[in-house]
């Protein structure tokens, strides 16, 4: 996305690439603020088994574009994930080696048409076709590739206001009512630090909860 907003810009002004834009550097700033808030491991992850960032269609568009394997922060966020993922040695050891395969395109992925395929086939379909021999990293695929986009994360108050301030609570002044959400979502915060949350299914998902410094 960067990419696009900064040829767009360099477009509108009529400026080389080579020269520094005054605007492009402010929007940059933004955009890599908004980035480093909503950028979490899982996130790291699933751009890591997203096949089209590994096609050199995709890495020759830009001279700047290297793949998820080669970058540090992708790459450290990604192995904090498979160690909560698979706290088992041998799983753990056995999808690393998975991953290795595929980010190189060695073993069950060196076929001339998979690595042709991983430009031009949804991610989601393409490891249903290309990573039967990899079941934990086809797993993991399935689940983070396949989400749909959502605004649920974003419109959690509204929802919890409306749960609170209902008509048949329409006598809650706006004041007490704010109070009242300011309260729920900070007992759903608390709730992290009990004990029981440690020992729930979805806590193996809720990799960084709702940090921005994941982990």
């Amino acid at each position: 996305m960067i990419e696009k907003v900064k040829a767009e810009i360099y477009k509108r002004e009529s400026r080389p690439s080579h020269e520094m834009s005054p605007f492009y550097e402010v929007v940059y700033d933004i955009l890599i603020a908004r980035w480093t808030k909503s950028s979490t491991s899982l996130h790291c992850l699933a751009h890591s088994l997203n096949p089209r960032f590994y096609s050199e269609d995709w890495l020759s568009e830009d001279f700047t574009r290297i793949g998820p394997h080669r970058d540090g922060e992708i790459s450290c966020e990604r192995i904090k994930c498979f160690r909560r993922l698979f706290p088992n040695d041998d799983e753990h050891t056995k999808v690393l080696n998975d991953y290795a395969d595929f980010s190189m395109k060695m073993g069950s992925f060196d076929d001339l048409k998979c690595i042709e395929s991983m430009s031009i086939m949804e991610p989601k379909n393409w490891w249903v076709n290309f990573g039967a021999q990899t079941p934990l990293l086809q797993g993991l695929a399935f689940k983070l590739l396949g989400q749909p986009s959502s605004s649920s994360c974003a419109e959690r108050n509204w929802s919890t206001y409306a749960f609170i301030h209902s008509l048949k609570r329409n006598r809650l002044l706006p004041s007490r009512a704010v109070d009242l959400v300011f309260i729920h979502n900070n007992l759903r915060l608390l709730s992290r630090n009990d004990n029981e949350y440690e020992t729930q299914k979805t806590k193996m998902w809720d990799v960084g909860g709702d940090v921005i410094n994941p982990l």
